[in-house]
């Protein structure tokens, strides 16, 4: 009997790979995978269980599944993070399979087909897995894991806990990917790892972010590459002038810093201080022409006074970055920080959160008002037929977290393609504009 199986990815980007491997494993397995949830006779979800909204959508999504016929598979950071008591609290699940047992998916579902109850958790400090990917991204972007695990150990943060130490993918493997994707048609890769600067340190004994970036670069047919997480206390001088020289690397950096307040960052078990932040986005906007930073931050960490959090609005007033994600502090369990003292009520953080984003909608607003008459090179990405318009997105903006750009064309547009446009308006904080030519 053919076996029909549904994947449902929740959570980051390094999630998602996680399950294009599995995808491959069960299409080579012969195993069929369809999007219908009424058709399946499996449906693997695989979550996230970082913070407790994550939490949340994982269980949501389960509880949702059992309305239909298949079996219920739950992979992933929740699974791993939960072993002893999810079966028990849910028990419609059929199998649980953990951060290091993702290349075992096709036994367990044969296991979950014949009846059995199957709970799967291998070493998370394993070798990164080598498996291949079915994209499901654009056909024209791909996301590219360079490391697993993390070593930092913030005090907020549950991820060596569930993802194991850091471990670098040999760069030969890495190179490999990069070259298979480009010639399956990906003009977008994305480096990710928890710590992507730390590349390299664990395998070679130095960071070999910028070695890696620099033979990236060389891939015929490959027009962009963009980095995401970025430590700021890991990115040196040599790193800068990668990012500076090589036409490759978009200008964008993902650089989360999650407080500038000193006393706070070093609560979090961070290893930077407001003055090597500033020191260092100084840096880069000094150096690197159009740079646009995208960062994180935490409101309403334990103790976090109202100077602390002022702090931290003047700080982004006055460093205008263009990108920011605002998160409330969320008190996960096992983790130091949520046994500090002078933890904030729910209330204040959401208020806190609220003005962060109003800084912000500012600080966009002026950026994008200040792209009108500009020319952008854009990736070219679709056509909506309700707003009768072509979108894309230019090197400012990473798929799935910033805005598109929206444009008219006299020619025929192709999807996973460059191309220039003018900006002649923003509407809704998204730029629109004409092509060129």
């Amino acid at each position: 009997m053919e076996i029909k199986v549904a994947m449902i990815a929740l959570g980051c980007s390094k999630n998602v790979i996680n399950s294009e491997q599995m995808l491959w494993r069960i299409n080579n397995e012969g195993m069929k995978t369809v999007t219908d949830l009424d058709t399946a006779d499996v449906t693997i979800v695989n979550t996230c269980g970082f913070i407790e909204s994550a939490k949340q959508e994982a269980i949501d999504q389960i509880l949702e599944l059992t309305s239909f016929p298949g079996k219920i598979i739950v992979t992933g950071c929740l699974a791993e993070r939960y072993q002893s008591e999810i079966l028990s609290e849910l028990p419609e699940i059929n199998g649980l399979v953990g951060c290091g047992s993702f290349d075992d998916i096709v036994k367990v579902i044969h296991d979950v087909m014949d009846g059995k109850e199957v709970t799967k958790f291998d070493s998370i400090n394993a070798p990164v897995s080598e498996t291949e990917r079915i994209l499901t991204s654009p056909a024209y972007t791909a996301y590219i894991k360079v490391a697993e695990g993390c070593d930092n150990c913030c005090s907020y943060c549950v991820i060596p806990s569930l993802r194991g130490a850091f471990r670098s993918r040999t760069m030969e493997n890495i190179l490999n990917e990069a070259r298979i994707l480009v010639a399956q048609g990906v003009t977008e890769l994305i480096l990710v790892a928890q710590d992507t600067t730390r590349y390299g340190l664990d395998l070679y004994g130095k960071r070999k972010l910028s070695d890696l970036l620099k033979e990236i670069c060389a891939i015929e047919g490959l027009e962009w590459v963009r980095l995401h997480y970025l430590y700021p206390e890991e990115i040196d001088d040599e790193l800068v002038n990668t990012v500076k020289i090589e036409q490759k690397i978009v200008k964008y950096l993902d650089i989360p810093i999650q407080h500038c307040n000193s006393d706070i960052l070093r609560r979090m078990n961070r290893r930077s201080d407001k003055e090597t932040i500033t020191a260092l986005f100084d840096k880069l906007k000094a150096e690197i022409s159009g740079i646009v930073l995208r960062t994180s931050v935490i409101v309403g960490f334990p103790g976090e006074t109202e100077e602390q959090f002022s702090e931290l609005c003047e700080f982004l007033k006055e460093q205008k970055i263009q990108r920011a994600g605002v998160f409330t502090y969320s008190a996960e369990e096992g983790t130091p920080a949520a046994e500090m003292p002078d933890q904030i009520d729910d209330e204040v953080k959401k208020n806190r959160a609220a003005k962060v984003m109003e800084i912000q909608s500012e600080i966009m607003e002026a950026y994008n008002q200040a792209h009108v008459g500009k020319i952008l090179e854009v990736l070219a990405e679709g056509y909506d037929r309700y707003a009768d318009l072509y979108y894309g997105r230019s090197y400012a903006d990473s798929p799935e977290v910033d805005g598109k750009i929206f444009f008219t064309s006299q020619n025929p547009v192709t999807v996973g393609k460059l191309l220039r446009v003018k900006i002649t308006d923003v509407f809704e904080n998204d730029l629109h504009g004409k092509a060129r030519g």
